[in-house]
């Protein structure tokens, strides 16, 4: 692994931890036992990092994605297997994190949010597609507004302006906002399945 990547890396796992602004260079340096010259080489500042570190994120929740669709035995278990991954996301998150983002990291949030960047909702668009191949969504969505509703919902529910972290948890708020999105899409075999997930949990429900 060169240095940008164990950078990034380590970067990512302290602002979740520790939030973007509390972070600082010296510290990234000496938790990595290296110089700060060494970071700079590689990122001309803190705002490049964190593009760096939020590029990545992605990356590794769209891999994420894409073995949950192949794994799953259909599109609405995918659901609930990603949203259950997203709830351990947030959970292991600190709140800082997000505040940070949205408060003092406007611009990377802006690029991210044009590139529909938010955790395991990147696909929403083969989602609906495969749904409606299995008999689950009904026929007659239209798919580009769809996935676009689907975006914002997450976008919506995820913002800690709206849902402030003191009140509500990130990851229960998506689960909400984004489950009852769904049922209006489904047809009589996809609320079917919604309802056996929702009582008794994925595994569960593969073992019966």
């Amino acid at each position: 692994m060169d240095y940008k990547q164990r950078i990034i890396e380590e970067a990512a796992r302290m602002f979740r931890t520790y939030g973007i602004r509390t972070v600082t260079m010296d510290m990234l340096a000496n938790q990595m036992s290296i110089s700060k010259r060494t970071i700079y080489e590689v990122f001309s500042d803190k705002e490049e990092l964190l593009e760096g570190v939020i590029e990545w994120m992605a990356e590794k929740q769209q891999e994420t994605m894409t073995a949950v669709l192949s794994e799953s035995d259909n599109v609405v278990e995918a659901i609930f297997r990603m949203l259950d991954l997203m709830q351990e996301h947030f959970n292991r998150m600190s709140p800082a994190f997000l505040l940070d983002m949205k408060r003092f990291h406007n611009k990377v949030m802006e690029m991210q949010e044009g590139r529909e960047g938010i955790p395991y909702m990147n696909s929403n668009a083969e989602i609906l597609n495969r749904g409606i191949e299995e008999g689950v969504f009904r026929n007659d969505i239209n798919v580009e507004l769809t996935n676009k509703c689907m975006f914002e919902v997450a976008r919506i529910s995820s913002d800690q302006q709206v849902f402030p972290p003191e009140s509500f948890r990130s990851g229960e708020v998506i689960r909400n906002f984004y489950v009852n999105f769904l049922r209006g899409l489904c047809t009589p075999k996809g609320l079917k399945l919604i309802n056996q997930y929702e009582q008794s949990g994925v595994l569960s429900s593969k073992k019966q």
